[in-house]
């Protein structure tokens, strides 16, 4: 039985960070940590997609060309609320207690804003907080209820009544969202570092883009991705029984306009591909336009050279790859994220790195960076040395991934785990609920999928039967039961 840790168990395994950098006499970097929800790396320019000759992310582009681009940032649980909770906790779902998107953070939980507190730290967060809980370990905050809406949102602010809200008439949820953690920035302490956490809402489903940007795309012909009408011929059975179909499983709410009664296969993918990527490049657009606002106020305030920004999503996202939108899949898009770092004088501008970093690293990296002590409770590492081109010789080379929910009725993706190399991506579907809360009591035949990215980058074709790649199966197979010890998700 997977037990919880009462608030003792937690404190005592914690050992908080040290306040050295408190007693000394250069104040450390302030951190701006900007997260959007869902945000593919295809829809950012410097990714190099082929979404490149179309999408519009000027901004995105410059921090890029400014800092480090990450190629190989992925996530331990594609999505949103375990996901947050990961990056919090520097933990595994199974050790934080956040499996699926009914869990909530246990409020009695130390993060990673009450680390950096006790380090001298302001703490700040604005925006979509999706932890069911109000938030923890923040000298300031106010956050979108849930989901939230795009337009004329409502936020909770700190100090409100439980169910009170404030509304935001004529606004957009990114720019509320800029709007609040700027005018916290101009009133914090400036005798004090600040750790602020800028949480966009865009561009979840529905996609709902900004009145100024909702013609953006309008005459632009979007290019498809070569995966598009995928048949899922050769992949594991339970992949065919998705609902994550562009088109057939898209909603009138979606798209904002019916979904044809004529059309069908082939045809309605195609046709549902052109409306919800112009729908969600729009959306991006704002966190685009809202990364650059962010970008103008340090420059204006002589914040740029002492503030390290890290933009990133929390996690990936299909935009049409094997006819899918939505994430939850151990396939490359949906576990994927955008990551892009600017820490003036460390980072070299321009640079790519292709180190395999977990949304779990983030963590202990600003632990790291603010010259606190790493818990040893989090299972995650700082990823310090990498952005300052120095990769330890003994950096990962594999990371695990479980998705813990279960033919959840909406999008009906199986609960599976797996391990993922530079080269090869190892899925097993296994099969049944083992009991999760709001699963399904559904058993279905175990299976595997092995994937050769070299080869096969598209994801493709499963090559887990094929007798020429037996040595690597069984490699992988030893792999993946290291990490689940190593992270003692064996039981």
């Amino acid at each position: 039985m997977l037990m919880r840790l009462t608030t003792v168990a937690i404190l005592g395994a914690l050992a908080f960070p040290t306040m050295a950098h408190a007693q000394g006499k250069k104040k450390p970097p302030n951190i701006i940590y900007i997260m959007s929800d869902d945000h593919a790396n295809a829809a950012i320019g410097a990714y190099n997609s082929w979404l490149k000759g179309v999408v519009k992310t000027p901004n995105l582009d410059k921090l890029a060309k400014q800092g480090m681009r990450f190629t190989n940032s992925v996530v331990t649980n594609s999505i949103c609320t375990p996901s947050r909770a990961a990056i919090l906790t520097s933990q595994y779902s199974h050790k934080n207690g956040v499996y699926t998107l009914n869990d909530a953070l246990d409020p009695a939980r130390i993060h990673i804003a009450h680390l950096m507190r006790r380090l001298g730290y302001q703490t700040a967060l604005f925006g979509k907080w999706h932890l069911t809980i109000d938030p923890t370990g923040m000298d300031h905050w106010s956050v979108l209820p849930g989901q939230g809406v795009y337009i004329n949102p409502k936020l909770k602010m700190m100090g409100a009544k439980k169910k009170e809200l404030k509304e935001f008439p004529g606004g957009y949820s990114e720019d509320v969202i800029t709007d609040l953690a700027l005018e916290w920035l101009k009133k914090r302490d400036k005798d004090k570092p600040f750790m602020l956490f800028c949480q966009f809402k865009a561009p979840h489903r529905p996609w709902d883009p900004a009145p100024r940007f909702k013609d953006l795309y309008k005459d632009v012909k979007i290019p498809e991705p070569e995966t598009l009408l995928d048949d899922y011929k050769g992949r594991a059975k339970q992949v065919s029984l998705i609902r994550m179909r562009i088109g057939q499983d898209f909603s009138q709410r979606d798209l904002e306009m019916p979904i044809p009664k004529n059309m069908s296969g082939d045809e309605l993918r195609k046709w549902g591909y052109q409306h919800y990527l112009k729908r969600y490049l729009s959306c991006v657009a704002a966190v685009d336009d809202n990364v650059g606002r962010i970008m103008a106020f340090l420059e204006e305030n002589g914040l740029a050279e002492d503030t390290i920004i890290i933009y990133t999503s929390d996690q990936g996202f299909f935009l049409g790859e094997h006819g899918f939108y939505d994430k939850r899949l151990m396939y490359e898009p949906a576990i994927t994220t955008p990551l892009i770092i600017r820490w003036p004088g460390q980072t070299k501008a321009g640079s790519v790195n292709n180190d395999i970093i977990l949304n779990l690293d983030h963590a202990p990296t600003f632990l790291d960076i603010a010259g606190g002590d790493i818990p040893k409770s989090m299972q995650g590492r700082s990823y310090k040395a990498n952005l300052e081109d120095k990769t330890p010789p003994d950096w990962r080379k594999s990371s695990y991934y479980r998705y813990w929910m279960h033919l959840d009725g909406s999008h009906n993706v199986p609960a599976h785990y797996g391990v993922r190399t530079d080269r090869y991506t190892l899925i097993h579907y296994y099969g049944k609920a083992l009991g999760m809360k709001g699963a399904k009591d559904v058993t279905l035949n175990p299976e595997w999928e092995l994937f050769d990215r070299q080869k096969d980058p598209q994801q493709m074709r499963n090559v887990y039967v094929e007798a020429d790649y037996a040595p690597v199966v069984r490699e992988l197979r030893m792999e993946l039961d290291r990490l689940r010890r190593e992270v003692e998700d064996d039981k």
